[in-house]
């Protein structure tokens, strides 16, 4: 007869213990955030130094469960272990409304997922705010209309992804002097990390606790499917370093652009433009292992500046699939033509773009200089804010800042993003008004 291994009598037993369990019992156990968070999940009791913290600052890679952390917090804070609770006022502060609605109220580890029926919150959309059994109130905001945190004044704040936040140091200083209630009002930050400006100073303040936690540590929580294909894809780069272990990547000292560039000039819409390109950077096989195909849509605006608006890059494929993505993005955005570069496939890239789409006009482009001495005006560009990224573009923008001009700085074995960059806003921008460092054909 077979024994059964320790394994499966353990499930066994735990399935029995919790047949036997009353209902209200059992309801108790799937909410009891203390049994099933992880240590880092969980708020720290002192900062480093010992002292009681302010700010609460949990850094983590992207499905690492800070939003559970930040929910379950503002709960506890909301109910504590009475029905008094801790505090009365508290702020949720997103990127946008959208964002404090869709995923901290709403989304699946929001505040109205992660209450029993008897202690939810009743979410007033009209009035953007829940309201507590207990008659605790948390209001919505956007960091990106930091002025309506002026006047308000609450115990307690959860701030989501603050490194998205488009003017995120005002509106840090704006919530700092709304938390002005009760003994001890404290903020939990719950971000994936980027070198910003702010970010940095409050990891650096005495006042603040600060735990990491990983992608793979929420592997329970997550599709092994996604886990295994974006470690396979992004670990060992600055992108992996970033979004999978929660890390802060500072800018390359030797590098062509700086972050905080590309963040004071991020813009959420574009203006009207006058010209728009699609930039391809063909990769030079279609191996399994081969670099990708940079295909970066890029406009040109009514302003004169440079505005980025999408990034359609996709691995390393046959040339009939980047060509098929490079027209897509062509007809997406109604581009004027398509800029490729043909340093390895000459005519054969028009050839295969016209297979595609017969009427798509093609500018062959041909890199004459090295990858930095073609990129260096770009980068200029952005030095002096005439560019815009309409939206984030987080693999493009870790590429531009870990580029120093070495093989191996971006991660990968060719900067096909930038490259796919440098091609399209120097189409729009530099060629046509001065001396180009590209040579058409």
């Amino acid at each position: 007869m077979r024994t059964a291994s320790r394994a499966s009598r353990t499930a066994t037993q735990t399935r029995r213990l919790l047949s036997e369990l009353p209902p209200e019992a059992l309801e108790r156990l799937a909410f009891d955030w203390q049994v099933w968070a992880r240590d880092e999940q969980l708020p720290p009791l002192t900062t480093a130094n010992g002292e009681p913290w302010r700010t609460w600052m949990f850094l983590g890679g992207r499905g690492a469960g800070k939003t559970r952390a930040g929910a379950e917090w503002i709960r506890a804070e909301a109910l504590a272990t009475t029905s008094s609770g801790r505090a009365k006022r508290l702020a949720l502060v997103g990127p946008t409304i959208q964002h404090v609605r869709a995923v901290m109220i709403e989304g699946v580890s929001g505040l109205l997922s992660i209450h029993p029926a008897h202690e939810r919150p009743h979410f007033e959309p009209s009035k953007n705010q829940l309201v507590w059994p207990n008659g605790a109130i948390a209001q919505m905001f956007s960091a990106d209309e930091y002025e309506t945190l002026r006047g308000p004044q609450f115990d307690a704040a959860w701030c989501d992804e603050l490194c998205r936040w488009k003017h995120a140091a005002k509106a840090w200083d704006m919530l700092q002097f709304a938390l002005r209630l009760g003994d001890a009002p404290r903020a939990v930050v719950t971000t994936t990390p980027k070198a910003s400006a702010l970010l940095k100073r409050l990891v650096g303040d005495t006042s603040t606790a600060v735990t990491h936690a990983t992608t793979a540590a929420n592997a329970a929580n997550l599709s092994p499917a996604f886990l295994s294909e974006v470690t396979r894809r992004y670990a060992g780069t600055a992108t992996g370093a970033q979004e999978l272990e929660g890390k802060i990547i500072e800018d390359h000292s030797g590098g062509l652009w700086r972050r905080d560039w590309l963040d004071q000039s991020r813009v959420t819409a574009r203006p009207e433009l006058t010209r728009i390109v699609v930039a391809v950077d063909p990769p030079v096989s279609s191996s399994p292992n081969a670099d990708a195909c940079g295909i970066i849509v890029a406009g040109l605006g009514i302003d004169g500046r440079g505005y980025v608006l999408a990034d359609r890059t996709i691995k390393g494929r046959e040339p009939q699939v980047w060509a098929r993505a490079a027209v897509a993005a062509w007809r997406d955005f109604e581009a004027d033509r398509i800029v490729a570069e043909v340093n390895q496939g000459g005519d054969l890239v028009v050839l295969v773009l016209q297979q595609v789409e017969p009427s798509v006009t093609v500018r062959k482009v041909r890199a004459m200089r090295s990858k930095w001495v073609r990129a260096d005006p770009v980068a200029a560009l952005y030095a002096e804010g005439r560019v815009s990224h309409v939206g984030e573009f987080l693999a493009l923008e870790n590429q531009m800042i870990a580029y120093d001009g070495t093989a191996n700085s971006t991660g990968t074995k060719s900067p096909d993003r930038l490259d796919a960059l440098v091609w399209a806003l120097t189409d729009l921008m530099i060629t046509s008004g001065t001396k180009p460092t590209i040579r058409s054909i």
